[in-house]
């Protein structure tokens, strides 16, 4: 007999982390590294992934990063994730990252990046195991759910044509 797990909303799955750029952060061109930031997503969207699911989660793909602005030395970053859907074992989680520029105190934060990451819920075998639906609540989350929905069939409909590719090249990398 399957177990089913209760859903749980969107909203339980929120997490907010902030952390000051610094010097070490910053690549050849005066600004925080890319990197820097990549890991910052994943840190938050790992912490949301784990809330929603109730243990331990893997990134298993990042679909998309988009950065929008450079981020400086003092910048006070904010990380806001939540987890937009679920399947059996896998959810997607959405992260925006926002800048309070040290120059500017009390200046509305500026958005400085968007992702989407894909994580796994395993156990403590590292094996996947079963995470919670999602239950989405006001309309915006009703609109991530839909579009994490057509990401997750884009992703998928590449694998496939790429695996395709692949056997039609008798199965050349």
């Amino acid at each position: 007999m399957e177990e089913q797990l209760s859903g749980r909303p969107t909203a339980q799955s929120r997490v907010t982390l902030s952390k000051i750029m610094t010097a070490v952060d910053v690549n050849l061109y005066g600004t925080v590294h890319g990197g820097v930031l990549m890991k910052f997503v994943d840190d938050v969207a790992g912490a949301s992934a784990a809330r929603h699911s109730g243990g331990t989660a893997v990134t298993a793909a990042i679909d998309e990063i988009v950065f929008l602005e450079p981020v400086r030395v003092g910048d006070l970053v904010h990380a806001y994730a939540q987890v937009n859907w679920s399947g059996t074992t896998s959810m997607e989680v959405g992260v925006k990252l926002a800048a309070e520029r040290w120059d500017a105190v009390g200046a509305t934060p500026i958005p400085v990046a968007t992702a989407y990451l894909v994580f796994v819920g395993v156990d403590v075998a590292g094996n996947p195991r079963k995470v919670p639906p999602v239950l989405p609540g006001d309309p915006g989350d009703h609109r991530r759910f839909k579009e994490a929905l057509i990401r997750r069939d884009h992703r998928l409909a590449r694998r496939a044509a790429i695996q395709q590719a692949r056997a039609a090249d008798h199965g050349e990398p």
